[in-house]
């Protein structure tokens, strides 16, 4: 069953730009032959961390956003804990996020239909056990 993930990785501040694309075709190669599917790639750019990670004080944040099995997202991190210029890596499930918020949405827009919708208009009821009145 695919699932979709969020993967969020920091790499050194002075990889060069080839590198880091290099970096990201080799796990979109292994997403693609393991059956998952790549649905975007997002470089953030350099960023101060908030705390050292083996001494650097900033890094370059990519994140990945993919569709796939558990067995791919054990595999991509295998990658990034072996790879040298990473230096923090995140996975995310999403799916179940993206689901709530949907369900979420539904109810409030449900909400809204109704409450939106104009009330019948209200008719004047005669008073019970009274005849109208005859004008002569």
């Amino acid at each position: 069953m695919n699932r979709t993930y969020e993967l969020m990785f920091i790499v050194r501040p002075d990889m060069p730009e080839e590198e880091q694309d290099k970096l990201i075709s080799t796990l979109e190669t292994a997403v693609t032959t393991s059956g998952g599917q790549m649905k975007n790639v997002e470089k953030m750019g350099k960023r101060h961390l908030a705390y050292s990670v083996r001494r650097f004080r900033d890094g370059l944040y990519i994140l990945l956003t993919l569709e796939g099995s558990g067995g791919l997202i054990h595999e991509l991190e295998r990658r990034l804990r072996v790879t040298e210029p990473v230096i923090k890596f995140l996975t995310v499930r999403i799916d179940e996020e993206q689901k709530r918020l949907d369900k979420i949405k539904a109810i409030r827009d449900s909400r809204r239909k109704v409450s939106a919708t104009p009330a019948p208009a209200a008719t004047p009821a005669e008073p019970a056990g009274e005849a109208p009145a005859a004008t002569a």
